[in-house]
């Protein structure tokens, strides 16, 4: 499994967001994402890279718990509309329950980009339309892929990390060779390998 994006392969590149703020029945939010991110592979979701796992206050009442936030890069031979109800699926497996708007949640998996498309309806809107303001978005890919570029505005995801509104506060938690990463490694998941220093407020 490589463990370094190609340029020429973020044409093509799905990029899934992961989220937690309640752990459930797992032992914490890291535990649960790495469970949750190695079902995957078996519903058609090849993971070829995992960001780091990132901190941020809940949003938009800090009061919340907090969330652990991250990004996968993934390849997939399914459609878009079928990767978004294999998400849907695993967090309904991991105890996601649809309620209040922004309410703490188990897992929240959100399709950002499905290559270059651009679609907007009723069941599927990608790129997610808010994903390009969240930092806890932004700052994940953009230590994945820098030089990813929205779909839409063309802004690179570099860019977007710096200048993104929401979720100001996120920071870099989990470093490769993490309790996170190993158990995602023994899982078949492949974690950065490349420094991590350039990423505005991230933890080097």
């Amino acid at each position: 499994m490589k463990n370094k994006t190609e340029t020429n392969d973020l044409n093509e590149i799905v990029v899934v967001a992961f989220g937690c703020s309640v752990p459930g029945s797992y032992v914490s939010r890291e535990a649960l994402l790495t469970a949750a991110l190695a079902t995957l592979p078996s519903r058609g979701l090849k993971i070829l890279e995992v960001s780091r796992c990132w901190s941020s206050l809940a949003w938009p009442d800090p009061k919340d718990p907090a969330y652990r936030n991250g990004v996968a890069l993934v390849r997939t031979d399914l459609g878009p509309r079928d990767v978004l109800a294999v998400l849907h699926e695993v967090e309904t497996e991991f105890g996601r329950v649809r309620g209040a708007t922004n309410a703490p949640r188990t897992l929240d998996l959100d399709l950002i980009a499905y290559g270059r498309m651009a679609i907007s309806g009723d069941d599927l809107c990608i790129p997610h339309p808010r994903a390009h303001e969240r930092r806890f978005v932004m700052g994940p890919l953009s230590e994945l892929a820098p030089e990813w570029l929205h779909p839409v505005l063309g802004h690179s995801a570099a860019h977007l990390a710096e200048h993104a509104t929401v979720g100001r506060d996120a920071l870099a938690l989990a470093l490769p060779g993490s309790s996170l990463w190993t158990s995602a490694s023994e899982a078949g998941i492949s974690a950065p390998s490349r420094k991590k220093g350039d990423i505005p407020g991230g933890v080097a």
